[in-house]
C-alpha cells in the first residue's frame, strides 16, 4: 500500500503546544530551573577502553550534569524508554532520554512523537515528496509511515541517552 503524501510537512515539524499537561505524566520529568547546582569531579586523564593505562589522581574541574546534558532548560524534559525498537541507536528499555523541544526536528534526528495519541521514540525520515516515516532501529519492529488524517505531533528531539550499565 503506498504511503500518502503529507501536504504540509512543516506543520508537523514546528514547535507545537502539547494538548495535555506533561507535568502530570509519570514518566516525564522536567528539570527544575531553581535546582541546586551539583558539581561532580571531572578527572583530567581519560580512561582507556582498550588497554589499561596508569590513572592520574588529578581533578581537572567540576562538572554539573545539568550544564553538560541540558542546553535549553526551559524547553527540556526527561522521558523513560519502554521497549526495544531503538536498540540500533543505543536506546534500550529503561533508559532515560533527554528531550529538547526547542530544536528543529530534521530528517535523521531521533524524536519523540505522538502518533494517534501514543508516544513513541523513533528516527525521523522525510523522504521523497515530503513523505514522513518514523523509523525503528530494530528489525523486529515496524516503521511507522505517517499518512494524511493521522494525528501526528513531534514533541521534541532526543539530545542524550542516560543508559545504566
Amino acid at each position: 500500500m503506498p504511503v500518502s503524501r503529507i501536504h504540509d510537512v512543516k506543520r508537523y515539524l514546528q514547535q507545537t503546544k502539547v494538548a495535555r499537561d506533561l507535568g502530570q505524566h509519570p514518566d516525564i520529568r522536567f528539570p527544575a530551573n531553581d535546582a541546586p547546582e551539583v558539581l561532580l569531579p571531572l578527572f583530567a586523564s581519560k580512561v582507556a577502553a582498550g588497554f589499561a593505562s596508569p590513572a592520574d589522581d588529578y581533578i581537572e574541574t567540576s562538572l554539573d550534569l545539568n550544564q553538560y546534558l541540558i542546553k535549553h532548560p526551559a524547553a527540556t524534559f526527561f522521558l523513560r524508554v519502554e521497549g526495544n525498537s531503538m536498540l540500533g541507536a543505543g536506546i534500550h528499555d529503561g533508559d532515560t532520554l533527554v528531550v529538547d523541544r526547542s530544536l528543529e526536528a530534521r530528517s535523521g534526528k531521533v524524536v519523540i512523537a505522538a502518533v494517534n495519541g501514543e508516544l513513541t521514540v523513533k528516527r525521523l525520515h522525510i523522504g521523497q515528496q515530503q513523505r514522513v516515516t518514523l523509523l525503528a532501529e530494530n528489525p523486529d519492529y515496524p516503521n511507522i509511515p505517517i499518512r494524511d488524517g493521522m494525528d501526528f505531533v513531534i514533541w521534541g528531539v532526543v539530545t542524550n541517552v542516560i543508559h545504566p550499565v
